[in-house]
């Protein structure tokens, strides 16, 4: 697998969430957080999700958020 994005995690689903039209997977990392992507169910079908599976989250750093507590 080739990617440009350079933010790229690897871990365990734990969790799929299947509706109509999107599908929500969570992937647990190493330290315990989760991070969890909105895709289509298309899609999720077609990449063959299942709890347990490895996969990558891949993030554009374009459209990551931060923020602080004050």
């Amino acid at each position: 697998m080739k990617l440009s994005a350079r933010n790229c995690i690897e871990d365990k689903i734990v969790e799929i969430k299947k509706g109509p039209v999107s599908t929500e997977v969570t992937i647990e990392t190493k330290c315990g957080r989760k991070l969890v992507s909105s895709i289509t169910t298309t899609s999720a079908e077609n990449l063959g999700l299942e709890v347990g599976k490895t996969a990558f989250a891949v993030i554009k750093a374009s459209n990551v958020m931060v923020a602080v507590n004050e």
